[in-house]
């Protein structure tokens, strides 16, 4: 399958990149900087540009299948308001509608839509808002991104994903629509796992599932 990702470079991109290429799909990336793909296929190609620059972004969706969207801000950002990944959303999900290419996976945060509510009372109303600013801005933009992705006309799952660990995979990962089950966190390499499956498996097509191991 011919694959577009978004967020190549980051914690969880660089794992997707190598998974979706151990799966034999044809990678493009989009990023700003070749120098920082390490990685050498056959089937990787490397576009430089700005995912903001929705001429870029037309141009490398070209004669795709799907896009894998696991963009971020670097690390925990650094707390003040951001709309990088909703903006940076909208251009590609515009795009993709233009060009008539369906499939789309975005990574987001168990927190984001009703996902808030799988959470403990004293981890939404004082360790987020007040201990975590960080990640409630994160989660904020995820909350103005997933809206634009659900209203439109694409086949898409979004991934919400708790805390993600570097550590070795467990070669397990337990989606839930509800909540029931999902724990604290979930390894590099499962959650790569996971989100690379969605390209071909239609299970969660249009849906949000939150996963953990």
């Amino acid at each position: 399958m011919k694959v577009v990702l978004f967020g190549a470079t980051g914690f969880s991109g660089k794992a997707i990149l190598k998974e979706a290429l151990l799966q034999q799909h044809q990678v493009t990336v989009l990023v700003r900087n070749k120098s920082a793909i390490l990685i050498h296929d056959k089937n990787l190609t490397i576009v430089e540009g700005n995912v903001m620059d929705k001429y870029t972004v037309s141009e490398v969706l070209k004669n795709s299948d799907a896009v894998i969207q696991c963009l971020g801000v670097g690390g925990k950002g650094n707390g003040k308001l951001t709309t990088f990944i909703s903006d940076a959303t909208n251009i590609i999900v515009e795009e993709m509608e233009k060009q008539q290419i369906k499939r789309l996976i975005a990574m987001s945060n168990v927190g984001a839509g009703n996902s808030i509510s799988f959470q403990p009372w004293i981890f939404t109303k004082i360790i987020l808002p007040y201990f975590m600013k960080w990640l409630k801005v994160l989660i904020d933009d995820k909350n103005r991104m997933e809206p634009l992705i659900m209203n439109s006309k694409l086949i898409w799952t979004i991934v919400r994903c708790p805390n993600i660990v570097d550590k070795a995979a467990k070669g397990t990962c337990h989606p839930t629509l509800d909540g029931k089950g999902l724990k604290l966190s979930i390894t590099l390499g499962d959650m790569a796992e996971f989100i690379v499956q969605q390209l071909t498996d239609p299970s969660y097509a249009k849906q949000a599932p939150s996963i953990s191991n």
